[in-house]
């Protein structure tokens, strides 16, 4: 009779090898981006498809199975029996249930055999992340689906490798490519602007500053001054940007202020209106812009809404308005038909706040990089409980949305 935790010990080690082999293809993916050897017949997956995911040919389309596929799934079924001889080995009780990485590697290569004999349904019902048709889903976060392997084809080919799950891309950093992207930053000629421009500028991206000042500017790269393009605007002026933005693959939303301790009318005004009603503006004008299906893989709002969303800033009314803001945006999130991303930002230096205790550049280092993670929030701060609170919050609050309110 088999025990409780000899059943527990075996369910890991299937669903263990069952990660396993994904491991390895999405390693053996990044090994055909590197090596020539296996590049050579990685390329013909990447001959097959236009960019509305129809195939070239038939006849392309099937080789590419037999060169790409087939082989993919034989080292998967190589390196799974591997890990359950690796397993009789060390005389692991229910070493058996080890193969099902086998028997699901199986499947991959059955259905890739079928492909590559034109088997009728074939492609329909095994092929579903090249699918052709208009994406109705975001990008996967955590599973790969077609709008973000599209991306792998048509945007980057080194970054977005993985096949089932992207945890090797999360963890490589390669989730999210922001190589010549066109990235516009609000609060520009700000502390954490500038930094931010910085750090995207040294991504890859094609940097774009949005500011009130009516002077260019320009950020150090190697103690040098790089320029940039430089669009001056206003509050309540915000449809002006509109040409702009219909140009820009990622709209970052930093631009704010902090009244402090003030709590007049016109204080209480100026902190909604800037913190709060122009960025919804901003947010309402960029999403006019997404019309296409590679807008909604390559278009992202960047929000910062402040750990003020779930702790005290010593500022009423910054409270408040960055707030009324984080709930917006976790409305908003429910029914966009593209990424929004939070920052989730504790208290670092600047104008705004300078008895911050971290560094706007460290502070944007992290942003980039969790972008480049894919993570949808994106918390920097010396505050552990903002690492625990924020998402239980943000969790039921976009339950009580999804539950009482209604999308378009």
């Amino acid at each position: 009779m088999i025990s409780s935790s000899q059943l527990v010990l075996g369910g890991g080690l299937a669903l263990g090898s069952v990660f396993w082999v994904e491991l390895v293809r999405d390693l053996y993916h990044v090994l055909a981006h590197i090596w020539a050897p296996v590049g050579q017949l990685h390329a013909w997956h990447h001959r097959v498809f236009r960019r509305d995911l129809t195939p070239v040919s038939e006849e392309i389309y099937r080789k590419a199975h037999w060169y790409n596929d087939v082989p993919e799934a034989l080292v998967m079924l190589t390196f799974g029996l591997l890990f359950w001889g690796l397993l009789l080995s060390l005389s692991v009780p229910t070493a058996w249930l080890g193969l099902a990485g086998c028997l699901y590697t199986l499947s991959f290569l059955g259905a890739a055999i079928a492909r590559g004999l034109g088997l009728p349904y074939a492609e329909e019902l095994t092929d579903l992340t090249h699918r052709p048709g208009a994406f109705t889903e975001l990008p996967g976060d955590w599973w790969v689906n077609r709008p973000y392997h599209w991306r792998h084809h048509f945007e980057n080919q080194e970054a977005y490798y993985c096949g089932t799950f992207t945890l090797v891309d999360k963890l490589m950093g390669t989730a999210l490519s922001l190589k010549g992207k066109r990235v516009a930053v609000t609060g520009a000629s700000g502390t954490l602007g500038r930094a931010l421009l910085t750090e995207l500028h040294q991504a890859g991206a094609k940097a774009i500053a949005l500011t009130s000042s009516s002077e260019s500017l320009s950020i150090g790269i190697h103690q040098q001054d790089v320029p940039l393009p430089t669009v001056t605007w206003q509050i309540g002026a915000e449809a002006d940007l509109l040409d702009t933005l219909k140009k820009v693959d990622i709209l970052v939303l930093n631009h704010g202020i902090n009244v402090h301790g003030d709590r007049t009318p016109e204080a209480i005004h100026k902190s909604y209106e800037i913190n709060t009603f122009s960025q919804q503006r901003l947010m309402a004008l960029f999403l006019s812009t997404v019309e296409t299906n590679q807008d909604r893989v390559r278009k992202e709002i960047w929000v910062n809404t402040s750990e003020a969303e779930v702790s005290p800033a010593v500022s009423p009314l910054y409270e408040l308005s960055k707030r009324a803001l984080g709930d917006l945006v976790t409305l908003q999130r429910l029914d966009a038909p593209i990424v929004i991303r939070k920052l989730i930002l504790g208290p670092f230096k600047s104008a705004l706040n300078p008895v911050g205790v971290m560094s706007a550049n460290w502070v944007a280092k992290r942003i980039v990089g969790g972008a480049r993670r894919d993570f949808r929030n994106i918390i920097v701060t010396i505050n552990p409980l903002t690492y625990v609170l924020f998402p239980i919050k943000e969790f039921f609050v976009a339950s009580y949305f999804k539950l009482f309110s209604r999308g378009a």
